[in-house]
C-alpha cells in the first residue's frame, strides 16, 4: 500500500473527501478523542472542505467527544481547550463545524455505578464501563441527530492497520461500491473512514508536516504520547470498537490493566498532583485479587440469588459490600481534596458530581437499605459542608430503628436484610391507591436467597450425598443425569 505522501495520494484522499460530503445532505458526526488517529482524520476533512465555495459548505459537521466523567484530568484540559479552538476557528473560517461533548447520564455514571449499585471494578471478563460510559453517550447523539435528520455519516479516525480484527469488521460491513460503511448497530447511521488505509508512520507524518487549522501545535500531541507512553483512548461508538485497556490514556479509574503505566509516565515526568488518583485506582485494582473478594463483596448477586463456582464450593462474588462502598465514597472525597488543593492553578478537577452524590444516596436509601442515610454524613465529615439533600417523607427510617430491627431479628433468627426490604417497600407504597404491585415484589423478594453462606454449602453438600446414595442403591447400575452445579461468569455477578 502506497503512503499517503506518494504522488498525487495526498491530494486524490481530500478529493475523495469532498466528494462524499458533497454527494448527500446527510449531516456528519466527527468522533473526537484528542488523539493522533482522530486527529488527523479531522484535519484531513478540515483542510478538504476548507477548498470548498462558502456556498457548497452548508451542511452541518458535529464534533463530537466522549466525556466518561473519569478522564485524567491533564487530558480533559487538552480536549476543552481543543475544542474550544475548534469551535472557534470553524465559526472564523466560515465552516459549518459544531463541537459536542457527550457524557453519561447521572445513573450510568461510573461512581454511581461502582459505589451507588456496588459493581466491582471492572475487569477484561466484566467491562461494564465501555457501554454505559462511551458507548450509550455516543449513541444517544448519533440517535438524535438520525431522528432529526433521517440519517447520519459517522466520520471516524479507524484504520484497518490498527489490527486484523479491525480490517475484518471494516470490511464485513462495507456497503458495495462506496467507500461507506454500515453502523454495526445503530440503523440509518452509516460511517466513513478517511484514514483507513494510513499506517502509524503515515498518520505522524501528516500531523507534523501540516499545521492543525484550529490552532494546535501537533508537537504537544506529540509530547504527550511521549509522557503518557501510550496510545489513544478512541471514541467507542460500537462494540467492535477498541476501546481502552492497554495502559492508553484515558480513564484514570481503569482497572483492565495491571498497571496504569500511562498515569506512572505522567507523574513521573512532573504532573506529581495526579498521585492520589493512581493511588486510588490501585486500591480499586486490589480488590480484584482472587484471595481479597470475599472481604470486599457480597456473596449474593444483585439478583438476590448466590451462584457457585463449577465443581466447588465457593460462590461468584456479587457486588461491593455497602460498608466498602462507604469507605470508597470518603476515600474518593479525600482523593478530590487532595488533589484540588495540589493541582495548578484553575486546572482543579470535580472528581465526583452533586449530582452522583444526590443518585448513589438515593440507591443506598432504596435498594440498599442504609437506613443511617450515611451519604450526607460523609459528605459533612470529609467536606465539612452539605449540599441541597432532598428531604424525605416522615415514614423514612433511621439508623436507630436499624440498630433496633437488628437485635430483633437477631433474637428470631429472621434475617435482617430481608427485614429491611420488605420494610422499604412497604415504605415506598405509603399512601398509593392502587397496590398490586406491592404483592409482586413481596412475592419477588422471597424469592431471593437469605441464608447464609454456610448454610447454603452444607445444603449443597447434602444434596450430593444424596445423589451419591441414590447411585450406590441403584439395582440397574445405570447412572442417573447429575443436576448441574450453579455456574456464572464473574461478568454477570450483577
Amino acid at each position: 500500500m502506497r503512503s499517503i505522501f506518494d504522488g498525487s495520494a495526498l491530494a486524490e484522499r481530500y478529493q475523495e473527501i469532498r466528494d462524499v460530503y458533497l454527494s448527500d445532505g446527510r449531516p456528519w458526526v466527527v468522533g473526537y478523542s484528542g488523539g493522533k488517529d482522530s486527529t488527523c482524520a479531522l484535519q484531513m476533512v478540515w483542510i478538504a472542505l476548507r477548498d470548498l465555495p462558502s456556498e457548497k459548505r452548508q451542511k452541518p459537521i458535529y464534533v463530537i467527544s466522549s466525556d466518561t466523567l473519569v478522564e485524567t484530568p491533564v487530558i480533559v484540559r487538552y480536549i476543552d481547550v481543543t475544542l474550544e479552538r475548534i469551535r472557534a476557528a470553524a465559526e472564523a473560517q466560515g465552516l459549518p463545524i459544531k463541537t459536542e461533548k457527550v457524557s453519561p447520564n447521572t445513573d450510568r455514571s461510573f461512581w454511581v455505578n461502582l459505589i451507588g449499585r456496588g459493581y466491582p471494578a471492572p475487569s477484561r471478563r466484566f467491562r461494564w464501563c465501555t457501554e454505559r460510559l462511551k458507548i450509550q453517550p455516543a449513541d444517544d447523539f448519533i440517535k438524535a441527530r438520525v431522528a432529526e435528520f433521517g440519517e447520519v455519516v459517522m466520520v471516524l479516525g479507524v484504520r484497518s492497520a490498527e489490527s486484523a480484527t479491525r480490517a475484518q469488521v471494516m470490511s464485513f460491513h462495507r456497503i458495495k461500491g462506496s467507500v461507506l460503511s454500515r453502523h454495526s448497530s445503530l440503523l440509518n447511521a452509516f460511517v466513513y473512514a478517511p484514514i483507513e488505509g494510513l499506517s502509524t508512520d503515515d498518520v505522524w507524518t501528516y500531523l507534523l508536516q501540516t499545521p492543525s487549522p484550529w490552532g494546535n501545535d501537533n508537537r504537544d500531541l506529540v509530547a504527550m504520547y511521549r509522557n503518557a507512553q501510550a496510545g489513544e483512548c478512541p471514541l467507542v461508538v460500537d462494540k467492535t470498537t477498541p476501546s481502552c485497556g492497554n495502559s492508553r490514556f484515558g480513564c484514570w479509574v481503569c482497572t483492565v490493566v495491571e498497571r496504569d503505566r500511562s498515569m506512572e509516565a505522567m507523574i513521573d515526568s512532573g504532573e506529581e498532583w495526579l498521585e492520589p488518583l493512581l493511588e486510588f485506582r490501585d486500591l480499586l485494582s486490589e480488590t480484584q485479587a482472587p484471595e481479597k473478594k470475599r472481604q470486599y463483596r457480597e456473596v449474593r448477586r444483585r439478583s438476590g440469588q448466590v451462584n457457585f463456582i463449577r465443581g466447588t464450593d465457593d460462590p461468584v462474588p456479587g457486588p461491593y459490600k455497602l460498608e466498602f462502598c462507604k469507605e470508597l465514597l470518603r476515600r474518593l472525597l479525600r482523593t478530590q481534596l487532595e488533589v484540588q488543593r495540589n493541582a495548578p492553578p484553575g486546572e482543579a478537577p470535580i472528581l465526583i458530581s452533586d449530582a452522583e452524590l444526590h443518585e448513589i444516596r438515593r440507591l443506598w436509601r432504596t435498594e440498599r437499605g442504609d437506613w443511617a442515610d450515611s451519604v450526607p454524613a460523609i459528605v459533612r465529615e470529609v467536606l465539612g459542608c452539605d449540599l441541597e439533600w432532598v428531604t424525605e417523607d416522615a415514614v423514612s427510617f433511621t439508623a436507630d430503628d436499624g440498630r433496633l430491627l437488628d437485635e430483633v431479628c437477631r433474637a428470631h433468627d429472621v434475617p435482617t436484610e430481608l427485614v429491611v426490604r420488605l420494610l422499604d417497600v412497604e415504605r415506598e407504597a405509603h399512601g398509593l391507591k392502587r397496590r398490586h404491585a406491592v404483592h409482586t415484589r413481596i412475592e419477588d423478594l422471597f424469592r431471593q436467597e437469605w441464608r447464609d453462606l454456610d448454610t447454603l454449602v452444607a445444603a449443597r453438600r447434602a444434596g450430593r450425598a444424596e445423589i451419591d446414595a441414590r447411585y450406590e442403591e441403584s439395582e440397574l447400575g445405570l447412572e442417573p443425569k447429575l443436576p448441574l452445579l450453579d455456574e456464572s461468569a464473574e461478568r454477570t455477578s450483577q
